[in-house]
């Protein structure tokens, strides 16, 4: 199943307060592993950005003066999106941000609905302790090294890696068969089942393993059919 982890940066933590997205980073993945399509853009936000917002993701205003505004690429969003269910942590303040910029611009917002957060997810496998994205990635052993300060991009990359984590992607059930495959000119790879073989392959158990292994069945198994022992 295609999904989206989105992580945000902006401008504080108040949309309702008239703060903007300064930064998006979207990362699609499929059955829950990272396909290589990205969506990250820097956005000029047309206010000052917080002193306290800035500590965390060092993201300065003379950083955005030059980038496009949301409303420039918005489609390009909502094309790469597309009707994916969206992943974040803590997805109420994303989820906030991006409404209140579609809004602005006339667009629909995203149905809630759509959106699955991981902290809720964290939170009910992990009661009691901490379930920040830092917290998470050093649970699961997810390395932190490239993380100074958050950054959109990078932390949507450690959310997928969580998600996948928080799934139990990693130890899902082994499953050998080959469902829906096609090639690469997308003719359908059917998988025949030849049956038992026309000529058994000889038995590698030497005459005596055979009386050895014949005499145990005899004296121990109650059930000595299973093996064709039987006395009677």
């Amino acid at each position: 199943m295609r999904q989206i982890v989105l992580d945000t940066e902006t401008t504080g933590i108040d949309p309702k307060k008239g703060h903007r997205l300064i930064e998006v980073g979207c990362i699609e993945i499929d059955d829950l592993l990272p396909t290589g399509k990205t969506f990250h853009h820097y956005f000029n936000p047309e206010r000052l950005i917080e002193p306290d917002a800035i500590r965390v993701h060092g993201i300065t205003d003379e950083m955005v003066a030059d980038k496009p505004k949301f409303g420039d690429l918005a489609q390009a969003f909502i094309d790469f999106v597309g009707d994916a269910p969206i992943i974040a942590h803590n997805a109420s303040f994303d989820r906030g941000f991006i409404n209140m910029e579609l809004e602005r611009l006339g667009l629909t917002p995203t149905d809630p609905d759509r959106w699955v957060d991981t902290l809720e997810l964290a939170r009910y496998k992990f009661p009691g302790m901490a379930n920040s994205l830092d917290a998470l990635c050093k649970r699961y052993n997810i390395s932190l090294a490239e993380r100074d300060k958050h950054g959109a991009l990078l932390d949507a990359r450690l959310l997928a890696s969580v998600y996948l984590e928080l799934s139990g992607g990693k130890e899902r059930g082994l499953d050998l068969k080959m469902h829906g495959m096609v090639s690469e000119d997308g003719t359908e790879i059917r998988v025949m089942n030849h049956g038992q073989r026309p000529r058994p392959l000889p038995s590698h158990i030497h005459e005596q393993e055979a009386e050895a292994h014949k005499a145990f069945c005899l004296k121990y198994l109650k059930d000595q059919n299973m093996w064709g022992y039987a006395t009677s």
